[in-house]
């Protein structure tokens, strides 16, 4: 037998193992490219505070995601602002859409891949109304809400006791019994106390909104004619907008509001105004203004005998189609093939910022989430301490979206109303929604001057909605 020196058998080694480094035989293939994606989400009414605790779970989670930015936006100027933003190639990869918003929005939002939430999924853990507005062409998804909010009926409770009215009125019907008991008519005709501030447009608060559900609940054409053209001159709509307008009516019989009285926000915290509909985010102006002010907050009454209807104005997040390619220098946690590849980075930036949106928004009924690498493909479960989006309603006192949530609400006094609404809450497709807001606005004051009929001014309002949608997306 032949025997080699040691000297030869670390020589003969040191070959072997060269030619199998080099074939790649006999070893794992190297691990896939790393990346770290930087998210920068824009909104409007919350401090960043009300995402510090799951943003910082979040990135404790997903080693793929780097800094998450959150900026807020004044309202006044978000809009335009995004929308510059969003042609520039700067803007958020997250970003705030108004519910009516999702048709114009639309070509600038890429949807949530099928591989991480089906439209069964969407439509099981969030209320109707949060579908039919996010869910858009060939059924795909483009927002998730935190919150959805909807119309609910603010009291004074003291001015409820000193009327003899023991609880607050369940319908219109019951409201217009109650009016003459709360309403104050001075020896000159004026108003010093009233009842519910309904009928005007423009020293009423969401107005427009009102209006909406009066036609929805009454059942107005108006939220029949899905994308196409709009239409309310029917009966319903036309009684609808009566009924809303006869409140401004001195000679109506529930006469309660005129355009002369302080706009219905200060009336009702000043204490001279017994009842307002409005959403959510109102009570807490009210308790900054007046801390003392002893009110209610109840659902939104309804016809007696028809089914119940409220209508929702909320704030969903959307992610962009396409950002600008960051500098690869700046690119920090990614290897050279991603940092130079503008395709691939914009893939993984919305993979990531979907999968960001998936933690925040939807149950987690496991108390677990699964996180993908946007590059591999690879998952990974990891357990959560907390539910997203139940700790940043606790944060933001806001009423819930999500189906298993609203019933957990049911108990609080303050927000009750609203989450209920919320299950039942309708929304019709409009164009361009600040527009439409003007045009009823105007149709609703075009009533309170006599200048038209209730027929007349909703047939006005139609024909202009219809000129205003043709150039609207959809």
């Amino acid at each position: 037998m032949r025997f080699f020196s040691k000297k030869k058998i670390l020589s003969l080694a040191s070959v072997v193992f060269g030619a199998l480094l080099l074939s790649g035989c006999g070893f794992k293939s190297a691990p896939p490219e790393t990346y770290q994606v930087k998210l920068e989400m824009w909104g409007i009414f919350d401090d960043s505070d009300a995402y510090t605790e799951v943003f910082n779970e979040y990135r404790r989670l997903n080693p793929y995601v780097g800094e998450i930015v959150y900026r807020k936006l004044p309202i006044e100027t978000y809009k335009e602002d995004l929308l510059n933003a969003l042609a520039a190639g700067k803007g958020p990869d997250i970003f705030m859409i108004r519910n009516a918003w999702r048709g114009a929005f639309e070509d600038k939002i890429a949807p949530a891949p099928d591989t991480m939430v089906t439209e069964k999924q969407y439509r099981d853990a969030f209320v109707d109304v949060v579908a039919s507005d996010f869910i858009g062409t060939e059924n795909k998804i483009y927002g998730v809400p935190l919150s959805a909010d909807s119309l609910a009926l603010y009291y004074n409770k003291d001015l409820f006791n000193a009327a003899g009215i023991a609880e607050p009125p369940a319908t219109w019907e019951e409201l217009l019994d109650d009016l003459h008991k709360l309403n104050r008519i001075d020896q000159f005709g004026n108003l010093t106390q009233s009842a519910a501030a309904l009928g005007t447009a423009y020293n009423i608060n969401r107005s427009t909104d009102i209006l909406t559900a009066l036609l929805l609940q009454m059942g107005s054409g108006i939220g029949q004619a899905g994308q196409g053209r709009a239409d309310f001159t029917d009966r319903n709509s036309t009684r609808a907008l009566e009924f809303y307008t006869q409140f401004a009516n001195i000679g109506s019989g529930f006469y309660s509001w005129n355009p002369r009285l302080h706009y219905s926000i200060d009336a009702f915290y000043e204490g001279t105004l017994g009842m307002m509909v409005n959403y959510s985010w109102q009570y807490a102006t009210i308790k900054q203004k007046n801390a003392k002010l002893n009110f209610g907050v109840a659902p939104l009454p309804q016809f007696a005998g028809s089914a119940p209807v409220n209508v929702a104005n909320y704030w969903g997040f959307a992610v962009a189609k396409n950002k600008a390619t960051e500098d690869p220098a700046a690119s920090a946690g990614q290897t050279a093939t991603v940092a130079a590849d503008p395709v691939k980075q914009n893939t993984l930036r919305v993979h990531e910022a979907w999968q960001l949106l998936s933690y925040l928004a939807f149950p987690h009924p496991r108390n677990t989430i699964t996180l993908v690498n946007g590059l591999a493909g690879t998952s990974k479960d990891f357990p959560l301490s907390f539910d997203p989006t139940k700790k940043y309603l606790d944060k933001t006192s806001k009423p819930a979206a999500r189906r298993d949530l609203i019933e957990a609400q049911k108990s609080d006094v303050r927000l009750a109303p609203f989450a209920a609404g919320n299950l039942i809450a309708r929304n019709w497709y409009q164009g361009n929604p600040e527009g439409v807001e003007t045009i009823f606005a105007e149709a609703i004051n075009a009533v309170n001057t006599g200048e038209k009929s209730a027929y007349d001014a909703l047939m006005t309002a139609e024909n202009r909605v219809n000129v205003l949608d043709r150039g609207a997306p959809r």
